[in-house]
């Protein structure tokens, strides 16, 4: 045989690429350039508070991942004793509200500012996903802290979902489904939906306020140049 299989699936020299991993890579860069993946800038109005809440959320939210994982590895029995135990199941707790918190601010801001303008739906609908999605993980780990709330709501919550006809695969009373719920099926949701959401930013770029003009929504250069050359 004359060649390579390695030659066969190079590029020809007009550059067309013929295989599938050339192809995506290819899409990939032109999609979410490195430039646009990790910019060194932003816009002069990313200096608004508005804009942290959304990034204070995702702060928040690897916390509860690592916090979540102790309290996986370790078990029930070391948080509901261990004076350790204790300390992080509070802290985990804390880090949801926290995260919560900042996801409605966020969300609350992105709405008045209309984010979903220039193409921005997409972003937009991912974020009010992670948001719902967000709601059901706390749910389910509400219903793992084995105490007498917790149960008094799971067997509440069991009659409001047999009465929608899903309580046969989401059975709130059975703890460990809700438990696999919780630490596995639920975050990778979560953590999917807000990956997507982190990276449609980058695509899109930060949505201006309202009030700001087309020129406002590039990037400015440092010194003089951004005042038109005027240095008073």
């Amino acid at each position: 045989m004359s060649g390579t299989p390695a030659d066969s699936q190079s590029a020809p020299p007009g550059g067309h690429i013929v295989n599938w991993t050339g192809r995506f890579r290819q899409w990939g860069v032109r999609t979410l350039p490195p430039d646009k993946l990790l910019p060194e800038t932003q816009p002069s109005y990313v200096a608004s508070w508005i804009y942290v809440f959304g990034m204070g959320a995702i702060a928040a939210l690897l916390y509860v991942i690592v916090s979540g994982v102790i309290l996986g590895l370790n078990g029930p029995a070391w948080y509901h004793v261990s004076a350790t135990g204790h300390f992080i199941n509070s802290t985990h707790l804390w880090g949801v509200e926290l995260f919560f918190m900042f996801m409605v601010i966020h969300l609350w801001g992105k709405f008045w500012m209309a984010s979903w303008r220039g193409g921005r739906a997409l972003t937009w609908i991912t974020g009010v996903i992670s948001f719902v999605v967000s709601i059901v993980t706390a749910f389910t780990g509400y219903l793992l802290q084995t105490n007498f709330d917790s149960q008094w709501i799971a067997f509440q919550a069991k009659d409001a979902l047999n009465s929608v006809g899903v309580g046969a695969w989401f059975n709130v009373a059975n703890l460990g489904q809700i438990l696999m719920w919780h630490i596995v099926l639920l975050p990778l949701a979560v953590g999917a939906v807000v990956v997507l959401h982190v990276l449609l930013v980058r695509v899109h770029g930060v949505v201006p306020p309202l009030e700001a003009s087309e020129t406002d929504a590039q990037l400015r250069p440092s010194g003089s140049a951004a005042q038109g050359g005027n240095p008073s």
